[in-house]
């Protein structure tokens, strides 16, 4: 009989019995564990237990011979996966996921396309049915299964595995397209080395007759002002940074300055995740809170500033008529996803590193109110720069400043300019953008290594191996945005932006993700009879309350169930809603509300949005054709949970309650006994 004690956490003991004998001696020391001893008690009060050990660990060196020195040298080289080393390092860095540019660029950017405060209505609506539901459903299975974002799925329920290929693709867009705003904040960082700011004054070549100084020539009108004039700041956006073409058939010349912007951006980004969550939680100490300290102080400059009431007042005051709109909602709903990274597989891969008993619920439930305050208060700085701007010039806030990305490089510029000292400012804000874009690109960059690395962890978790994935995946990112960064590049971004990761996509993958969880979640992977109870399984809803079970496991208690009832009818109808009301009403993307797309475009745009969306069913196809056996043999294992995941309390059986169902102990089983789980 071999027996071996394998230390665990501290909070639970797992003892492995391989039993290959019956001696005498060796039932009592069984006896003694079935009456509750320990391993250690039991082998003081016989000494059965310890012969067993050692006539067990002689015959195994006999037999393995130096076959056991190869095999130790292998898992010596395997290393570790690694756990945040404070709970502060993963509050911070998914705070730095989450909070990024699309609060500062995004949400008022959207605010301002759906009417102002109109938006705000079905904002609120979307992150407490929605929002919030999934960042907690993403955020615990990750920390449940310890796996990134496809081996989590992999695990909690194989035939949607899927989801975790569909979000590694959104991802891999991301990881291109997301960077580039990167490199134009840096290209205006330099731009702010000078004596005077290049885009304060229309005294530049790039600059056009219709280019009038708002600012420092106060004593036009409206009657001296050409009716189509633009301003400074505009014209250095699309002149001098963009170097913008007539449409997207016409690329012109890659942007040299912005490529060599573009390869700092990602020298900064590979030096902050190359060593895994020990170099990513040291930097996000400064990455996420350095950005507040800017956005506070532009806050109040912003909002002394003449007009800048009125651009407040048309932030808050609600256009009701807009919201029979479906492209309000639409936004609201893909806002939503997209600021919260969700289904991006960020969440999980981030919540994989937390030890299991993290509270992950109080963490996530902070983070989500922080982010949604953070995007509220950049709104109110970007729409008291838009208020003095619309009075500057006499003209509604809605035709001050495009619609798209753009708007913070139009706005803030603006804001900054007005400031004594504009070179600091300048400089100050747009460190700002960086530091904001920064840690969101690396941690996205990081959610794809590791779900990488989990699911070939026997080639990447070694030496040197996860800094040259890594390095790859950098250098074919940054080719590929060498697109971007061309002169018709923004209207690649803008298809990036509108098909492959903010629509549709983030809408069906989450649908799939609550109904996965919520319904089709089973726990009873052994129990021969799991199809036909399957109907009753859905019927009933049983795959939230079992996820309840492993939640309650891990923080102690149970979340609220409200939250509960989202995952099974609520997130998913709203889900589903929008997303048919968006098909229906699909209207096709226009840059700057203006420029038409050919027909190709369009087709590039929904190509990307579908080569995520069919990750699900093709890989539920596949896998079904590829499992062997009967149908119901296959969709009993393709619905059940890996057998290694953590189960809660009540579903541990005990030695001796085995026994007295008249299980007996086969030679050669390995046979689990923790004080948590217990695994066959």
């Amino acid at each position: 009989m071999l027996v071996s004690v394998v230390p665990q956490a501290p909070d639970q003991e797992m003892l492995l019995i391989l039993l290959s004998s019956s001696t005498d001696e060796d039932a009592q020391w069984i006896h003694c564990l079935d009456s509750g001893g320990t391993g250690q008690g039991c082998l003081g009060e016989t000494s059965a237990g310890f012969r067993a050990m050692t006539r067990a660990a002689a015959k195994e060196g006999e037999s393995n011979g130096a076959m056991a020195a190869p095999k130790e040298i292998k898992e010596e080289e395997m290393e570790e996966r690694g756990q945040w080393s404070s709970k502060m390092e993963f509050v911070l860095s998914v705070a730095g996921e989450i909070i990024g540019l699309g609060n500062v660029w995004r949400f008022p950017y959207l605010c301002y396309k759906n009417g102002g405060g109109a938006f705000l209505i079905p904002y609120l609506i979307f992150l407490f049915t929605c929002g919030i539901p999934l960042f907690f459903l993403e955020t615990a299975l990750g920390q449940y299964t310890s796996q990134g974002g496809v081996t989590a799925w992999r695990k909690i329920c194989p035939i949607f595995e899927g989801i975790g290929y569909a979000s590694q693709v959104i991802e891999g867009y991301l990881n291109i397209y997301y960077i580039i705003i990167l490199s134009w904040a840096l290209f205006y960082l330099f731009s702010s080395f000078t004596a005077v700011l290049p885009w304060a004054s229309c005294n530049n070549p790039w600059n056009s007759d219709l280019c009038v100084d708002i600012l420092n020539s106060s004593i036009l009108d409206n009657r001296t002002m050409p009716a189509n004039a633009t301003s400074p700041v505009l014209e250095f956006w699309e002149k001098r940074v963009l170097g913008l073409t007539d449409g997207i058939h016409e690329l012109g010349t890659v942007r040299w300055e912005l490529a060599l912007c573009l390869l700092l951006a990602w020298i900064v980004c590979y030096f902050c995740i190359w060593k895994g969550v020990k170099s990513t939680g040291k930097v996000v100490y400064f990455t996420a809170t350095f950005p507040y300290v800017m956005l506070i102080i532009l806050l109040v400059r912003g909002v002394t500033l003449p007009g800048a009431a009125e651009g407040i007042i048309f932030y808050l005051k609600p256009d009701i008529s807009r919201l029979s709109d479906p492209q309000v909602w639409m936004d609201a709903g893909t806002q939503i996803l997209f600021s919260y990274a969700i289904c991006q597989g960020c969440l999980t891969a981030l919540g994989s590193y937390n030890k299991y008993t993290n509270n992950c619920y109080r963490d996530c439930i902070m983070l989500c109110f922080l982010n949604s305050a953070t995007s509220f208060i950049a709104g109110f700085a970007i729409f008291s720069v838009l208020g003095f701007m619309s009075q500057e010039r006499g003209v509604p806030i809605a035709e001050v400043a495009e619609s798209g990305p753009g708007l913070a490089f139009i706005a803030y510029p603006t804001a900054v300019t007005m400031m004594p000292v504009s070179q600091l400012w300048s400089c100050l804000f747009f460190l700002m953008l960086i530091f904001l874009g920064l840690d969101s690109q690396f941690v996205c960059v990081e959610s794809m290594v590791t779900a990488i690395i989990d699911m070939f962890s026997g080639v990447f978790r070694k030496k040197g191996r996860r800094e040259l994935l890594i390095l790859t995946i950098a250098v074919i990112c940054y080719l590929l945005g060498l697109l971007l960064v061309t002169e018709g590049g923004m209207y690649i971004f803008q298809l990036f932006d509108y098909y492959a990761a903010s629509g549709t996509c983030l809408l069906f993958l989450a649908i799939f993700e609550v109904i996965s969880v919520g319904w089709v979640y089973v726990v009873e992977g052994n129990n021969n009879d799991l199809t036909s109870d399957f109907v009753s399984v859905l019927a009933g809803g049983q795959g939230a309350n079992r996820f309840y079970d492993n939640i309650e496991d891990m923080i102690g208690f149970r979340p609220w169930p409200l939250i509960k009832i989202c995952w099974l009818v609520i997130t998913p109808g709203m889900c589903l809603a929008v997303f048919l009301f968006s098909l229906i009403k699909y209207t096709p993307l226009k840059y700057n509300n203006t420029y038409v797309y050919p027909p190709w475009g369009y087709v590039i745009g929904w190509l990307m949005a579908l080569s995520s969306m069919v990750c699900i069913p093709l890989y539920a196809i596949f896998i079904l054709l590829k499992t062997k056996g009967p149908l119901k043999q296959r969709l009993t294992q393709l619905i059940s949970p890996a057998e290694d995941l953590p189960q809660p309390k009540k579903h541990v059986v005990g030695l001796s309650e085995l026994k007295s169902k008249g299980w007996s102990p086969p030679v050669q089983e390995v046979i689990s006994i923790t004080e948590r789980e217990t695994h066959f």
